[in-house]
């Protein structure tokens, strides 16, 4: 049986009678009918779910929205890509050769993470829309981002909390790192070559990708497996994809993506927490730590490895 987010159980709706001698559809295995401030003009009306279903999962969209907007990802991938590169091209003079896969030229990983930027804004303004074209609610409350709260813990705490687990699963990944032996050069070492690249990049995964990525997998993916399939399954297949996600960044680094897998547990805390602000941080404490290894490492990047 097709899952059907107006419909869950799938059985045939109940015409009920009201006193105004109105008919109405309703289920016993649906919640009642009852007035909210998103039942507004030029809305669709919000979905209805059993009363079992945790308010954190109950998003308005379902599957038909996922295949839309993988879709939509490809697609705003494939803009992001063709606008940054004709910047780099005809505004500032880069050659084409420079920014193939194969180049080691300073500018390929510059473009590369500019273009991530770039679509990462596509992502979030389609978010946006489609937030909007459904409910009243506040954006990022829908989206997933609620109040944090650990255990009736005041919210710095729980904060500090989140930051720390982050940085301790970061330290786990990294020792654990050193037992895989990878044959080779990962694609993703490439863009560590270059200070300007590296700063970057830096930039980019502390104060980009975990908002980006977390609205992506802990905001929109995991209510829907988790909703459908229950919350071990979200939590496993969300993890599974994330790691997928950064395959190509670790393509041949099996025992790598394997970690990256591991490190899905971020979706376990946004389930526990209900509230995606949870895995936001721990995500950011896990970045700036891995980071803040890498410049310490380098001797604040005067030593990178592989630049010439």
């Amino acid at each position: 049986m097709i899952h059907d987010d107006h419909n869950a159980t799938g059985a045939a709706p109940v015409r009920a009678r009201f006193e105004d001698g109105s008919e109405r559809a309703s289920s016993p295995d649906l919640e009642p009918v009852v007035s909210h401030p998103q039942d507004l003009p030029g809305l669709p009306p919000p979905p209805r779910f059993r009363a079992e279903v945790p308010e954190d999962l109950r998003v308005p969209w379902g599957w038909l929205d996922l295949l839309q907007f993988i879709g939509f990802g490809f697609l705003s991938l494939l803009i992001a890509g063709g606008i940054v590169v004709g910047l780099a091209v005809f505004g500032f003079g880069v050659q084409v050769r420079d920014l193939s896969s194969t180049s080691t030229s300073a500018a390929n990983p510059i473009v590369r993470v500019l273009a991530q930027v770039v679509w990462s804004g596509f992502v979030l303004l389609y978010f946006f829309a489609m937030v909007r074209t459904r409910a009243a609610s506040p954006f990022w409350r829908t989206m997933g981002w609620r109040g944090l709260q650990l255990g009736g813990q005041p919210t710095s705490v729980s904060a500090f909390l989140c930051l720390g687990g982050g940085a301790v699963l970061a330290l786990f990944v990294s020792f654990a790192g050193r037992f895989i032996n990878e044959n080779g050069e990962l694609p993703i070492e490439k863009m560590f070559h270059s200070r300007p690249a590296v700063i970057l990049l830096m930039f980019f995964g502390i104060l980009v990708a975990p908002l980006v990525e977390e609205t992506i997998f802990r905001g929109f993916l995991y209510p829907m497996f988790a909703r459908s399939f229950g919350v071990g399954v979200g939590v496993v297949v969300t993890g599974v994809l994330f790691g997928a996600m950064h395959a190509q960044q670790l393509w041949g680094g099996w025992g790598q993506i394997g970690l990256l897998i591991g490190v899905g547990i971020l979706t376990w805390m946004r389930a526990w927490a209900g509230t995606v602000a949870a895995s936001y941080l721990m995500h950011l404490g896990y970045n700036s730590l891995i980071f803040l290894g890498f410049f310490a490492a380098t001797g604040g990047l005067r030593h990178l490895p592989g630049a010439s």
